[in-house]
């Protein structure tokens, strides 16, 4: 696997997780949008730069 191939499964992973906890009322709409945007601004980085 790439780096980016790495980012982008470890971005889907981290997705789940905010997605699974927010289900279960483990965190409001807020915090996991927050989680939710550290994630991408982590993936948008690790794409530029390859």
């Amino acid at each position: 696997m790439t780096d980016l191939e790495d980012a982008v499964s470890e971005f889907l992973s981290e997705a789940d997780t905010v997605y699974s906890e927010y289900d279960k009322g483990y965190m409001n709409a807020d915090v996991a949008l927050d989680r939710l945007e550290s994630h991408v601004e982590d993936l948008r980085e690790q794409a530029e730069s390859e």
